[in-house]
């Protein structure tokens, strides 16, 4: 009877767990409560939750990084499958997909971002700038995926958002995979924000042509 009870309340954890993450409680790329936060939350022992995050994390959802917490890394399975199929294509197929949604996203986001929007994408930028001036590559790489994640979320376009962050580390990879060369000083990404901002789409699907076209001859 235990057995029962304790497999239904790790199904409950995992239920609750889905509908959060799938209702965008914690988006994709964010960390989620601690362990004994939501064993709180829940109602449940701290041992139902940790066996639906090792689930979930199994099936996709979640990754866990030793010492620093758990994070969203999908809405679902789809999503799962979808990123598991990126990271078995190859470069210039990628490249191609990015720059239909890249040009998208940037015209969207010329005509519907608001001031919130633009203080996200100045906050990003300015992360990806002084990682380049430091030297670092992961980080740069993070922020430059980001930048490009707040210029889709100004879009105001729910799916198109839900496919950039499916492609996050994709997004991350095609910069790392430029090693020191994407670390050389480029105010590309600061005119792509300058068009945003003065709500010209013309002038942002041009910048984000030039971005793209700067990747290609490195893959």
């Amino acid at each position: 009877m235990r057995n029962v009870t304790r497999t239904s309340l790790v199904d409950a954890a995992i239920a609750e767990l889905r509908r959060e993450i799938a209702e965008g409680v914690w988006p994709v790329g964010t960390k989620i409560p601690s362990e004994h936060q939501l064993a709180e939350s829940l109602g449940m022992s701290r041992l139902s939750v940790r066996e639906a995050v090792r689930v979930l994390a199994h099936a996709g959802l979640l990754h866990t990084r030793q010492g620093d917490g758990t994070y969203v890394t999908a809405t679902d399975e789809s999503q799962v499958a979808l990123r598991r199929r990126l990271d078995t294509a190859a470069a210039m197929d990628v490249l191609d997909v990015r720059r239909g949604l890249d040009l998208v996203a940037a015209r969207l986001a010329a005509g519907r971002r608001t001031e919130e929007d633009l203080t996200a994408m100045r906050s990003s930028l300015a992360r990806r700038d002084a990682a380049g001036r430091a030297g670092d590559l992961d980080g740069f790489a993070d922020a430059d995926a980001e930048f490009h994640l707040r210029v889709a979320e100004a879009a105001h376009n729910a799916l198109l958002g839900d496919f950039y962050r499916t492609m996050l580390e994709s997004l991350r990879d095609s910069v790392r995979d430029q090693e020191e060369a994407a670390l050389e000083p480029d105010d590309s990404h600061g005119e792509l924000l300058r068009a945003i901002e003065d709500g010209d789409p013309a002038r942002a699907v041009a910048v984000s042509i030039a971005i793209l076209d700067q990747q290609e001859p490195e893959l």
